[in-house]
């Protein structure tokens, strides 16, 4: 099958190309995360992206539009569901290059993550995949956590630390308060 992979940073997606290739699918990429926040921390997963894919000669797309207002514009009233969002934007955005490109499915790096919410991924891919006569492959990518987390370092490549947005840059660093 010739399958559109997301892509959210190149670490997250050295499991799943790995898999995917091995299952014989033939494969590309996509690059579209208008979540992630500072410009800096962008520019370093694109550019991250970009050097993992030349590695393995993996053919991607890359939309590199910085769009800071229209994702915040779309999760500021409620950052607790930011994710839902998150996913459903950049699913959406998968799923139209894939049929504007002819692919036959669709799958998302977001699936090889310990931290996302798999099953609201996968209800979501199920749905556009119906909407766009498209195949949405729900693999659980999750099995390859640490052997993606070798390879990238065996790579050399940058490793972020937080999932990408403003909100989960906080989450990551920000001092707790003590409840009550």
């Amino acid at each position: 099958m010739r399958i559109l992979l997301h892509i959210c940073c190149g670490n997250c997606a050295i499991y799943p190309v790995k898999v995917l290739r091995e299952q014989n699918h033939e494969l590309a990429g996509f690059f579209y995360n208008h979540n992630i926040h500072p410009y800096q921390e962008f520019s370093k997963r694109l550019t991250t992206t970009r050097e993992y894919a030349e590695k393995v000669e993996l053919p991607v797309s890359y939309d590199e539009e910085y769009r800071l207002e229209e994702f915040l514009a779309a999760v500021a009233q409620d950052p607790e569901n930011r994710c839902e969002y998150c996913y459903r934007s950049r699913l959406l955005a998968t799923a139209n290059e894939a049929k504007r490109q002819g692919f036959d499915g669709f799958t998302t790096t977001l699936l090889y993550s310990r931290y996302q919410k798999h099953q609201d991924i996968i209800d979501f891919g199920q749905q556009l995949a119906k909407e766009y006569g498209l195949i949405f492959h729900s693999e659980d990518f999750r099995k390859g956590w640490n052997e993606g987390i070798q390879i990238s370092k065996e790579m050399g490549l940058y490793r972020q630390q937080y999932c990408g947005c403003i909100y989960s840059e906080k989450d990551r660093y920000a001092p707790k308060k003590p409840k009550g």
